[in-house]
């Protein structure tokens, strides 16, 4: 018997095998400029050779990036896999501070930046002594230009990297939620099976015809899929402004036959929502991909009847890289129908094995709500250099998910919400996503969240903030009244607030974390808490 190996393939060969088969294709477009896969694996290989010569970068090194939506953030993914170092890149909206923190908490000892984000190279020079240098995208004061280093080092090439299994390919950060952000460590071999397993399940038969429009970040659930493009051949499109601009997503999405996109519930609800949708022939779409939170059903309802019948769920953490659950498009069905699973995430990803456990860690039984847990080769190598986290989040080889659930007789999962948001009122386990399902049914409601607060009397209490649909005042809307036959009376928030918008994470969802700070800024909580004097 020969000796085990734990070598696997460096994910820098995906665009290598891209650029060999399809040379001449289109592999990426961004505003005016169209890059073939050939010219793209070019400037990829001029980049990895000057990490190697000028900046000294190499095998497990990491570089961190801060930048909006470009190709030369794009590219920069594939030159740290190609030398071995680990790619770190930030959300772009992070103050400078945040970024900074990233920099001490990563050991980045390089940090590429945008020329938009003076400030941000400032904080990281002053603040993370780790980071030897910095390059710039774009002319900027603070860094050798990446481009003209391109240029520079043009026609030349490192070998690629040797990779075994566990080794780090990007820091995959947190939103921090619940605390300062941690580093999930993804490796070359997990990600090489979530590039498998994303072909697999969310997106079969993509070729080299196809197209993939990003409305999201890449540095987080989005630049997993445009991988996942890149390992097929399908060429992606850059949209050219940092702020999404749904009318312009329309006509790319016409203009280059756009086949997939991966979103969030938010964004899939502006674009749908917006009159662009009518507007234009967006019937190449196949696979339109929502993920990152729960879409209510009255949105999911919406998207079906504007773009037919081809989104498709997929619920996961970015530890696990997306990988738990799929809905696909055939079990999608707008008029409620036979093959209609309604309020389901889907079920198990390929390769990937889920349980539902109590707090002892015991599989509950079917129906039963506990906390969801994962196993297989998509969950990550853990939290870098923070074992407090590591042994919190894993227990008897088990991910723990922090999300609560049920999964039926089918093995079909639901979602409750987050452990974080559920509430206590009165004994009473109170799970806020089952109220925001029918606050969403009122005709004149856009968006919600339902959190539970400090109350005198129960312990907690549900407090319910609300969006109205343009046009209509919340002094026309009776919550109250609409909800009293359709949830039980204990589970009524005693508070609605109406805002003129939702506070928003970085990456587009609803955060409650903001939401609960934004309350108490403005004083909405006053009234349950006079009732406390």
């Amino acid at each position: 018997m020969q000796p085990a190996t734990t070598r696997t393939m460096n994910l820098a060969n995906f665009l290598a095998q891209a650029a060999r088969r399809n040379r001449d294709d289109i592999g990426l477009v961004w505003r005016d400029e169209i890059w073939t896969w050939g010219q793209m694996e070019a400037r990829v290989d001029a980049f990895a050779r000057a990490l190697v010569d000028i900046f000294g970068i190499g095998k497990g090194d990491r570089v961190l990036v801060q930048s909006a939506n470009c190709n030369q953030m794009f590219e920069s993914m594939f030159a740290c896999f190609r030398v071995g170092a680990v790619w770190v890149p930030a959300n772009y909206r992070q103050s400078p501070d945040e970024v900074a923190y990233l920099a001490n908490a990563s050991g980045a000892a390089l940090m590429i930046c945008g020329a938009q984000f003076p400030g941000h190279a400032r904080a990281v020079r002053e603040q993370a002594p780790s980071v030897r240098v910095v390059v710039a995208i774009g002319d900027a004061d603070f860094g050798d230009d990446y481009d003209v280093i391109v240029a520079r080092h043009m026609g030349q090439s490192v070998p690629m990297a040797t990779m075994d299994r566990d080794d780090p390919c990007w820091f995959f950060f947190t939103s921090g939620t619940t605390g300062r952000p941690k580093a999930a460590v993804l490796t070359h071999g997990q990600m090489g099976f979530v590039v498998t397993n994303h072909l697999c399940d969310l997106m079969p038969g993509t070729t080299r015809e196809d197209a993939s429009i990003v409305v999201a970040p890449l540095s987080h659930g989005a630049g997993v899929h445009q991988l996942t493009q890149v390992a097929h051949g399908a060429k992606t499109i850059l949209l050219p402004t940092d702020k999404l601009d749904v009318p312009t997503v329309w006509r790319l999405i016409e203009r280059w036959r756009v086949t997939n996109a991966f979103t969030v519930p938010t964004i899939l609800k502006l674009l749908v929502e917006d009159p662009s949708v009518d507007e234009v022939d967006h019937s190449s779409l196949r696979h339109v991909i929502y993920a990152g939170a729960p879409m209510y059903r009255t949105d999911q309802k919406k998207a079906l009847e504007k773009l037919g019948p081809v989104i498709v769920q997929y619920f996961g953490l970015g530890e696990v890289t997306g990988n738990i659950t799929v809905l696909p498009a055939a079990l999608h069905d707008r008029d409620d129908g036979p093959q209609a699973r309604i309020g389901t995430c889907g079920f198990e990803r390929t390769g990937m094995q889920v349980e539902i456990q109590n707090d002892a860690g015991e599989a509950v039984a079917a129906g039963e709500t506990g906390e969801i847990c994962v196993v297989g080769p998509a969950v990550f190598a853990g939290y870098w250099d923070n074992p407090e986290a590591n042994a919190k989040a894993f227990r008897n080889g088990w991910f723990r998910t922090g999300d609560l659930g049920h999964m039926d007789a089918e093995g079909f999962i639901y979602l409750t919400g987050r452990a974080s948001d559920m509430y206590i009122s009165g004994g009473s386990n109170i799970y806020p996503r089952e109220i925001e399902e029918k606050i969403l049914t009122h005709p004149a409601i856009s968006e919600t969240a339902v959190l539970g607060v400090p109350d005198p009397m129960w312990g907690e209490t549900g407090v319910a903030v609300c969006v109205a649909k343009p046009g209509i005042a919340p002094g026309e809307i009776d919550m109250r009244s609409f909800l009293e036959e359709k949830i039980a009376r204990y589970k009524m928030p005693k508070l609605f607030v109406f805002w003129d918008e939702m506070p928003k994470s970085a990456y587009g969802k609803i955060a409650k974390k903001m939401i609960r700070e934004e309350l108490e800024k403005r004083g909405d909580l006053a009234p349950i808490a006079a009732k406390a004097s």
